[in-house]
Protein backbone atom coordinates (compact mmCIF):
# COMPACT_ATOMS: atom_id res chain seq x y z
CA UNK A 1 0.00 0.00 0.00
CA UNK A 2 2.80 2.38 0.91
CA UNK A 3 4.58 1.57 -2.33
CA UNK A 4 1.45 2.21 -4.39
CA UNK A 5 1.03 5.54 -2.62
CA UNK A 6 4.61 6.52 -3.41
CA UNK A 7 4.21 5.49 -7.05
CA UNK A 8 0.96 7.44 -7.25
CA UNK A 9 2.57 10.55 -5.79
CA UNK A 10 5.42 10.25 -8.27
CA UNK A 11 3.02 9.89 -11.21
CA UNK A 12 1.02 12.87 -10.04
CA UNK A 13 4.16 14.97 -9.75
CA UNK A 14 5.30 13.94 -13.23
CA UNK A 15 1.91 14.97 -14.58
CA UNK A 16 2.14 18.37 -12.88
CA UNK A 17 5.66 18.95 -14.20
CA UNK A 18 4.64 17.95 -17.72
CA UNK A 19 1.52 20.10 -17.52
CA UNK A 20 3.60 23.03 -16.31
CA UNK A 21 5.94 22.73 -19.28
CA UNK A 22 3.09 22.49 -21.76
CA UNK A 23 1.05 25.35 -20.28
CA UNK A 24 4.12 27.59 -20.07
CA UNK A 25 5.24 26.87 -23.64
CA UNK A 26 1.91 26.64 -25.43
CA UNK A 27 -0.66 28.39 -23.25
CA UNK A 28 -3.70 26.90 -21.58
CA UNK A 29 -5.97 26.63 -24.62
CA UNK A 30 -3.40 25.02 -26.91
CA UNK A 31 -2.34 22.41 -24.35
CA UNK A 32 -3.95 18.98 -24.66
CA UNK A 33 -4.24 16.32 -21.99
CA UNK A 34 -2.94 13.76 -24.47
CA UNK A 35 0.28 15.77 -24.80
CA UNK A 36 0.64 16.09 -21.03
CA UNK A 37 0.28 12.36 -20.39
CA UNK A 38 2.65 11.48 -23.24
CA UNK A 39 5.31 13.79 -21.79
CA UNK A 40 4.71 12.44 -18.27
CA UNK A 41 4.88 8.83 -19.47
CA UNK A 42 1.51 7.80 -18.02
CA UNK A 43 -1.82 6.78 -19.50
CA UNK A 44 -4.68 9.21 -20.08
CA UNK A 45 -6.93 7.40 -17.58
CA UNK A 46 -4.18 7.93 -14.99
CA UNK A 47 -4.52 11.68 -15.48
CA UNK A 48 -8.13 11.51 -14.33
CA UNK A 49 -7.13 9.65 -11.17
CA UNK A 50 -5.50 12.87 -9.97
CA UNK A 51 -7.25 15.71 -11.80
CA UNK A 52 -10.87 16.18 -12.78
CA UNK A 53 -9.84 18.00 -15.97
CA UNK A 54 -7.20 20.21 -17.54
CA UNK A 55 -8.53 23.22 -15.62
CA UNK A 56 -7.89 21.50 -12.28
CA UNK A 57 -4.25 20.78 -13.13
CA UNK A 58 -3.74 24.36 -14.30
CA UNK A 59 -5.37 25.76 -11.14
CA UNK A 60 -3.08 23.66 -8.96
CA UNK A 61 -0.01 25.00 -10.73
CA UNK A 62 -1.24 28.59 -10.35
CA UNK A 63 -1.90 28.05 -6.64
CA UNK A 64 1.52 26.44 -6.17
CA UNK A 65 3.19 29.47 -7.75
CA UNK A 66 1.10 31.91 -5.73
CA UNK A 67 1.87 30.22 -2.41
CA UNK A 68 5.60 30.05 -3.12
CA UNK A 69 5.93 33.56 -4.52
CA UNK A 70 4.01 35.29 -1.74
CA UNK A 71 5.94 33.31 0.89
CA UNK A 72 9.34 34.37 -0.49
CA UNK A 73 8.24 38.01 -0.74
CA UNK A 74 7.07 37.96 2.89
CA UNK A 75 10.46 36.57 3.93
CA UNK A 76 12.37 39.20 1.96
CA UNK A 77 11.72 42.09 4.36
CA UNK A 78 14.64 43.49 6.34
CA UNK A 79 14.28 42.98 10.12
CA UNK A 80 15.11 45.82 12.53
CA UNK A 81 18.60 46.36 13.90
CA UNK A 82 20.73 46.49 10.75
CA UNK A 83 23.50 49.03 10.24
CA UNK A 84 23.98 50.70 6.84
CA UNK A 85 26.34 48.04 5.49
CA UNK A 86 24.14 45.22 6.70
CA UNK A 87 21.09 46.96 5.26
CA UNK A 88 22.48 46.93 1.74
CA UNK A 89 23.41 43.26 2.01
CA UNK A 90 20.01 42.37 3.46
CA UNK A 91 18.17 44.17 0.66
CA UNK A 92 20.27 42.36 -1.96
CA UNK A 93 19.68 39.03 -0.20
CA UNK A 94 15.93 39.60 -0.10
CA UNK A 95 15.78 40.56 -3.77
CA UNK A 96 18.01 37.62 -4.69
CA UNK A 97 15.59 35.25 -2.94
CA UNK A 98 12.75 36.66 -5.03
CA UNK A 99 14.65 36.41 -8.32
CA UNK A 100 15.95 32.96 -7.35
CA UNK A 101 12.43 31.66 -6.75
CA UNK A 102 11.21 33.02 -10.08
CA UNK A 103 14.22 31.68 -11.96
CA UNK A 104 14.13 28.27 -10.28
CA UNK A 105 10.51 27.73 -11.30
CA UNK A 106 10.43 29.09 -14.87
CA UNK A 107 7.30 27.22 -15.96
CA UNK A 108 5.36 28.19 -12.84
CA UNK A 109 6.58 31.78 -13.23
CA UNK A 110 5.39 32.01 -16.82
CA UNK A 111 2.04 30.51 -15.84
CA UNK A 112 1.50 32.55 -12.68
CA UNK A 113 2.70 35.92 -13.98
CA UNK A 114 1.72 35.80 -17.63
CA UNK A 115 -0.72 32.98 -18.47
CA UNK A 116 -3.16 32.68 -15.57
CA UNK A 117 -6.43 34.59 -15.46
CA UNK A 118 -5.46 35.37 -11.87
CA UNK A 119 -2.12 36.91 -12.89
CA UNK A 120 -3.25 40.50 -12.23
CA UNK A 121 -4.62 39.47 -8.85
CA UNK A 122 -1.37 37.70 -7.93
CA UNK A 123 0.69 40.73 -8.97
CA UNK A 124 -1.51 43.04 -6.89
CA UNK A 125 -1.12 40.74 -3.88
CA UNK A 126 2.66 40.67 -4.24
CA UNK A 127 2.87 44.46 -4.65
CA UNK A 128 0.82 44.84 -1.47
CA UNK A 129 3.21 42.53 0.40
CA UNK A 130 6.15 44.59 -0.85
CA UNK A 131 4.37 47.73 0.39
CA UNK A 132 3.85 46.17 3.81
CA UNK A 133 7.53 45.20 3.94
CA UNK A 134 8.54 48.76 3.10
CA UNK A 135 6.27 50.23 5.78
CA UNK A 136 7.92 47.98 8.37
CA UNK A 137 11.35 49.00 7.09
CA UNK A 138 10.38 52.67 7.25
CA UNK A 139 9.28 52.16 10.84
CA UNK A 140 12.67 50.55 11.56
CA UNK A 141 14.30 53.79 10.37
CA UNK A 142 15.91 52.41 7.22
CA UNK A 143 14.20 54.53 4.58
CA UNK A 144 12.81 58.02 4.10
CA UNK A 145 9.51 58.61 5.81
CA UNK A 146 8.18 60.66 2.89
CA UNK A 147 8.47 57.79 0.41
CA UNK A 148 5.10 56.84 -1.09
CA UNK A 149 5.13 53.15 -0.20
CA UNK A 150 2.53 52.19 -2.78
CA UNK A 151 4.41 53.98 -5.57
CA UNK A 152 7.66 52.33 -4.48
CA UNK A 153 6.15 48.84 -4.23
CA UNK A 154 4.45 49.04 -7.62
CA UNK A 155 7.68 50.35 -9.17
CA UNK A 156 9.75 47.61 -7.56
CA UNK A 157 7.40 44.88 -8.66
CA UNK A 158 7.30 46.28 -12.20
CA UNK A 159 11.10 46.12 -12.36
CA UNK A 160 11.21 42.59 -10.94
CA UNK A 161 8.53 41.37 -13.34
CA UNK A 162 10.12 42.90 -16.43
CA UNK A 163 13.67 41.82 -15.60
CA UNK A 164 12.41 38.32 -14.88
CA UNK A 165 10.89 38.15 -18.36
CA UNK A 166 13.72 39.65 -20.39
CA UNK A 167 16.82 38.78 -18.35
CA UNK A 168 16.20 36.02 -15.80
CA UNK A 169 14.08 33.47 -17.66
CA UNK A 170 16.23 33.61 -20.82
CA UNK A 171 19.31 33.03 -18.62
CA UNK A 172 20.97 36.34 -19.49
CA UNK A 173 21.50 37.45 -15.87
CA UNK A 174 21.75 35.65 -12.53
CA UNK A 175 19.44 36.29 -9.57
CA UNK A 176 22.34 37.86 -7.66
CA UNK A 177 23.28 40.25 -10.47
CA UNK A 178 19.67 41.36 -10.91
CA UNK A 179 19.30 41.80 -7.15
CA UNK A 180 22.43 43.95 -6.98
CA UNK A 181 21.37 46.09 -9.93
CA UNK A 182 17.86 46.57 -8.55
CA UNK A 183 19.17 47.50 -5.10
CA UNK A 184 21.69 49.92 -6.59
CA UNK A 185 19.02 51.64 -8.70
CA UNK A 186 16.70 52.22 -5.75
CA UNK A 187 19.46 53.26 -3.36
CA UNK A 188 21.42 55.53 -5.71
CA UNK A 189 19.28 56.26 -8.77
CA UNK A 190 20.91 57.03 -12.11
CA UNK A 191 22.75 60.24 -11.26
CA UNK A 192 26.52 60.31 -11.42
CA UNK A 193 28.13 60.38 -7.97
CA UNK A 194 29.15 64.03 -8.42
CA UNK A 195 25.53 65.01 -9.07
CA UNK A 196 23.98 63.22 -6.09
CA UNK A 197 22.74 65.05 -3.08
CA UNK A 198 22.33 68.49 -4.68
CA UNK A 199 19.11 70.47 -4.64
CA UNK A 200 17.29 71.43 -7.81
Amino acid sequence: MRKRGAVGAESRQRLLEAAGEEFAQNGFHQTKISTIVAKAGVTQPAFYLYFANKEAAFAELVNEFRRGFTAVVRQSHVPPGKNQGDLKRSVVEGLEQIYHFLGSHPDLTRIGLFEAAEAAEIKAEVALLMKQNLIEEQQAGYFRQDVDTEFFAESLFGIVERLTLIKLLPGLESPLTLAQQTQDLFFYGILDAENRGGST
